[in-house]
């Protein structure tokens, strides 16, 4: 048994932050699946909004975040996370965090960019690489921290909470059972407080701008362990995802269309005029149902994002990690448009908490895209998770400085694996994870319907059940407690998306077109 103080699972901006806080107070292990690099967080191009010029405010970023979010936003949340924010973008760059600055009358300030839904220019970033900055400096303050240990290349299985273990108490969680991928073994942490911050579930559809380690780990065993679960059906599909055999979920940046970059179909006419005001820079719900549109319409498999008409100096030294990229696969941005497809990217729902990233189990804490604080609403501001991530990490720190969870005296048994065997037919895993995926992406996509989503329940009861078989059969592997996550966290999905009769935000049904007023403010909550 391996004991903490606290027990991270993930290391992006959440996890890191929250462990960094965390290590004053007591020893901290951090848990990750690969590398402790490689998070969402690391893949975040755009940046982080946050009110930092005089000609912004927090009231126009509190403004813009609730008509993004389609009125299901809890204001208060909101009013927290967007002022709370400069004091944490500071901290960033106490830590070492290094955003791209600007020349302006003699002297060096932040250069902010604009994206899609923003009314004021506010976007930090570190060039088009603005995640693997943050990345690298929290890592940096981390590895500086001798009261942080990181485990890399252990992928959690289960939460353990006093109700799973057959205890009369209320429930708390006290740890985690992990699989030690390298010696093969199952490993039990036992710590008085977990802090959920495993990112989302973009794998669980067939086209993604996520990493593949996105399989909706935190949210499965969350549910799994008893947590409630809310907004499962607003997953927001991001607009532009480069469109090209060798590039796998490579993302075009929001900032792109910020700094004018226009959508075209095939035949090179622009189309976002159709759809709304704000054409190009339109809110992505908006933008990505415009482009399944105009593919279904016309038959075309991808459109084009146009942005030859600025320099070519500009187009580089804003994007050089995008144009780099394209370059390599053959597309000269400067001079040619970028054919892109809309792909899975943010999950807006999740294990719901308060602002805190408190849960409704003892002991249980959740931030980042892992966690449905009410800050997204139905349709999650570009470039505010970021800023979420940080304000709430911070918050859960504080929080369990104050009112710290008891330590833990229970006795935790170790994981069995009984008469399992090791896997003789892989080949059903591989078959499984194709089907669940390509079946979300057909049936509970960008527009949904009813039928769709009645023989998407069905088909997932019935590969549940053969995923289920399957893992009490075999001993565990990380593909199989994959395949386990992204079918609990698909059947999510569709079972939130069946229970609101109506279109909001990214969820949109071709059966209840409008938004339905009785419906009112309601999250969609869900419990095992």
């Amino acid at each position: 048994m391996k004991k903490f103080d606290f027990l991270v699972l993930g290391s992006g901006i959440a996890g890191l932050s929250f462990a960094l806080k965390a290590a004053r107070l007591g020893k901290v292990a951090i848990v990750t699946k690969k590398t402790s690099a490689e998070s969402n967080t690391n893949y975040a191009q755009g940046g982080i909004a946050s009110v930092t010029s005089k000609e912004d405010s927090f009231e126009m970023h509190v403004r813009d975040t609730l008509e993004a979010g389609a009125g299901l936003c809890h204001e208060a949340v909101v009013r927290t996370i967007v002022e709370e924010g400069p004091a944490r973008i500071a901290e960033l760059i106490e830590f070492g965090m290094r955003f791209t600055e600007r020349e302006h009358n003699g002297a060096k300030e932040l250069d902010l960019g604009r994206e899609g839904g923003h009314s004021k220019r506010r976007i930090l970033h570190a060039k088009d690489v603005t995640g693997r900055e943050i990345e690298r400096a929290l890592l940096a303050a981390v590895a500086a921290q001798p009261n942080i240990q990181i485990f890399e290349n252990h992928f959690t299985i289960d939460l353990i909470t006093t109700k799973k273990l057959g205890l009369k108490k209320a429930n708390r969680c006290i740890g985690a059972y992990v699989l030690d991928k390298k010696a093969n073994r199952v490993e039990t942490f036992a710590a008085r407080t977990v802090l959920l911050a495993t990112g989302g579930c973009g794998k669980v559809y067939l086209y993604t701008t996520n990493p593949d380690i996105a399989t909706g780990d935190g949210v499965a065993m969350a549910y799994r362990a008893g947590a409630a679960i809310a907004n499962m059906e607003f997953i927001q599909f991001h607009p532009t995802c480069l469109y090209h055999p060798k590039a796998k979920s490579f993302l075009i940046s929001e900032a792109v269309r910020g700094e004018g970059g226009i959508l075209k179909d095939v035949n090179g006419v622009a189309f976002m005029d159709k759809y709304h005001p704000l054409k190009s820079l339109a809110p992505r719900d908006i933008v990505a149902r415009a482009i399944d549109n105009e593919m279904k319409r016309s038959g075309a498999d991808h459109v084009l994002l146009d942005i030859t008409h600025k320099p070519a100096n500009f187009i580089i030294e804003h994007f050089p990690n995008i144009y780099q990229t394209c370059l390599q696969l053959g597309i000269d941005m400067t001079r040619e448009p970028v054919p892109v497809v809309p792909a899975a990217h943010y999950q807006c729902g999740g294990v719901q908490t308060d602002v805190n990233g408190k849960t409704g189990i003892a002991g249980l804490y959740a931030v980042g895209e892992v966690a449905c604080t009410g800050l997204h609403g139905a349709n999650r501001l570009a470039s505010n998770s970021l800023l979420e991530a940080l304000v709430c990490a911070n918050r859960a720190a504080e929080l369990v400085e104050k009112k710290p969870d008891p330590q833990t005296k229970i006795s935790i048994p170790p994981w069995r694996s009984g008469h399992a065997l090791n896997p003789d037919e892989l080949v059903v895993l591989s078959h499984n994870w194709d089907e669940i995926r390509r079946m979300m992406w057909d049936y509970v996509g960008i527009v949904r319907t009813n039928k769709r989503l009645k023989r998407a329940r069905a088909r997932i009861a019935n590969l549940q059940e053969e995923i289920q078989e399957y893992y009490w059969d075999f001993i565990v592997s990380s593909d199989l407690l994959e395949l386990r996550n992204i079918a609990t966290v698909a059947e999510l999905i569709i079972n939130s998306a069946i229970q609101r009769p109506e279109s909001r935000g990214l969820h949109y049904n071709l059966d209840y077109p409008k938004t339905n007023r009785k419906w009112g403010k309601k999250d969609t909550v869900l419990r095992k």
